[in-house]
Order: structure tokens, then sequence, then C-alpha cells
């Protein structure tokens, strides 16, 4: 099990996704993550994936599309550092990138699918990790971060973006 990073192993920024991980085995909560996103997704109507629930705000599509966006960027970074990257990592603009996106083109059962490919993806790059790579420390968005990090962000970003889903996109039964 991956031991909770310290918050000296992460800019302060990123604790409010850290603080929503609860305790337990990390790589557990990303498998388990994934298929209740997946099944929150699996209820919203075809005519709901357009939804905005103001101006400027995202769709539930854009949305899905920035979950799997940040993901491939975090589980990036932790591979290049793991593996011993010295040169610091570039950030991410969430504007730029959902901007880029096609996500609100893309059906949400497409976007499902992507997310949980990339979530498999990650899932088996974090399982291969040794010690030494989990231990390892670089700097990515002029921040300095461990690896061990990285798993725990992307758990927390998901349950962040679940919860906004919920309260504000897809009406609770």
């Amino acid at each position: 099990m991956i031991r909770r990073p310290d918050p000296a192993e992460y800019d302060a920024f990123y604790s409010t996704y850290m603080d929503k991980v609860p305790d337990g085995d990390v790589l557990d909560l990303l498998a388990t993550g994934m298929a209740e996103t997946l099944e929150l997704l699996g209820g919203v109507p075809t005519e709901m994936e357009r939804y905005r629930y103001g101006e400027g705000k995202w769709s539930i599509r854009e949305v899905v599309g920035h979950i799997t966006d940040a993901e491939r960027v975090f589980a990036y970074r932790a591979f290049c550092i793991a593996r011993g990257e010295s040169a610091a990592l570039p950030g991410m603009d969430q504007l730029v990138y959902a901007q880029g996106s096609n996500a609100a083109e893309r059906s949400l059962a497409d976007l499902g699918v992507e997310f949980a490919a990339v979530r498999a993806a990650t899932l088996e790059l974090f399982r291969g990790l040794n010690d030494a790579g989990w231990s390892r420390s670089g700097i990515a968005s002029d921040v300095s971060f461990t690896v061990r990090v990285f798993p725990f962000i992307i758990a927390g970003h998901e349950i962040h973006h679940r919860e906004i889903l919920r309260a504000r996109y897809i009406q609770p039964s």
C-alpha cells in the first residue's frame, strides 16, 4: 500500500484534492472510483450531456474530458519523475486544454470509454512502480512533488468533480 504523502511532498494548492481522499489503498480507490464515476455517467440522459449549470461553465461532456485530460497529465508527471527525469515538467492550463478538446462534440459514452482506458493505463503504471520510483521527486508546474502524490491527486480530483457533477448537473434521485 502506498503511504499517504506528507504535505511537504506537494504544494498546498493540491490540498483541495488530497483532503478528499479517504484512508486506505489509493490504488483500490482509483479502481472503485472509476466504477463509481462510470455508473454516475451511465445514468445521464443523452439530452443532458450538453447541460451547463451556468454561463461559461463546462458541459457534463467537458467535465469528463477535463477529468481524463488531468489524469493523463498527472500520470505522465508520475511516469517521468519515477523514471528519473530531472528536467522540470510543464504546467497545464485547464482552460486551454478544454478549448483544444473536442469533448463537447463527443458522446458521453465515448468519453466514458476513453476515461476507463486512461484509468486502466494509470493503474498499470502505478502497479509497476517499485519503492525507488515511488520515492523519487521532481518538478512540475514549478512545484516539487514526490511520485507518491500523484495517485492521491488523481483520486481527489476525480472525487471533486464527481461531487460537482452530483450537486450541479445530475439531480439526485
